[in-house]
């Protein structure tokens, strides 16, 4: 069946290790456009940090679609709102106060800031800030109040104080809460409902689309939803082992175009 829509994770995947996108990529996936294929960013970045691969790309508009905070949001690039689901504040007390309790560092992001309880700042937090290109606000979590809306919250430490935290992370929450490690030092927590999967999946359906009809490519945790979703999952040479495992082909690396080669291989005609 001839794929309709591509869904592609873009740190790891659809860039480089200096976050590059390189012109290959840029001229493939301009290809499959002109064929009327969809091409879907998912990323677990807000779309302010994605808006630099959407440019040379040369997507946009509210018939071109993005997925953000890994699966908690789906819009057109324009700003319609496909899918949506939030943590509440109550879940930000619980999870923030999760973290004081084991001395891991955290924040959690809105549409437009990144906040934090943290005096001393994470260098992870300040990279996300970077990278997702989102100022950070210093609040306590008493200042935290229902006005703000909570796509995803994240415990970002050093990969050492990281893991066994993950590995002791309460049932009750695994239960509460979709949780992904997307980095060795990020671990994310979303609403149950959130992930790049749904959120890909509800995108497809309202689009009039099959699973068939939908190829992921991905590199992390946070890509394996999507990749068991889609017809055609493909896994990144760098990839780690359990994406490489579900996926039911695997791609050249990220450093060698391997979303180019993918697409060439399975979408062009």
């Amino acid at each position: 069946m001839a794929i309709k829509l591509i869904a592609i994770d873009i740190d790891g995947t659809l860039v480089d290790d200096q976050k590059q996108l390189h012109q290959r990529t840029i001229d493939t996936i301009t290809k499959a456009r002109e064929q009327g294929i969809k091409v879907v960013l998912c990323t677990g970045r807000p779309i302010t940090g994605v808006q630099q691969y959407l440019d040379p790309l040369n997507i946009s508009g509210d018939d071109e679609y993005v997925v953000t905070f890994n699966g908690s949001l789906a819009q057109t690039i324009s700003g319609r709102i496909i899918v949506k689901h939030n943590l509440s504040t109550d879940d930000y007390y619980d999870l923030e106060l999760l973290a004081r309790k084991h001395n891991i560092h955290f924040h959690m992001e809105t549409l437009d800031h990144i906040y934090t309880a943290n005096r001393d700042l994470s260098g992870y937090t300040i990279a996300e800030s970077f990278l997702v290109r989102m100022p950070i606000r210093f609040r306590m979590p008493e200042e935290i109040t229902d006005d703000l809306t909570i796509s995803k919250a994240m415990f970002v430490d050093d990969p050492e104080l990281l893991t066994p935290f993950i590995n002791d992370f309460p049932q009750e929450y695994r239960d509460r809460f979709y949780v992904v490690q997307s980095e060795p030092f990020f671990f994310e927590a979303m609403n149950k409902n959130a992930s790049k999967g749904n959120a890909v999946a509800e995108l497809a359906t309202q689009l009039g689309f099959t699973a068939d009809e939908v190829m992921a490519i991905g590199d992390q945790g946070n890509d394996l939803t999507m990749v068991k979703y889609a017809g055609t999952g493909v896994a990144m040479g760098n990839a780690i082992d359990e994406l490489k495992q579900t996926a039911q082909f695997i791609t050249k690396t990220n450093e060698e175009d391997g979303v180019a080669y993918a697409i060439e291989k399975f979408a062009l005609k």
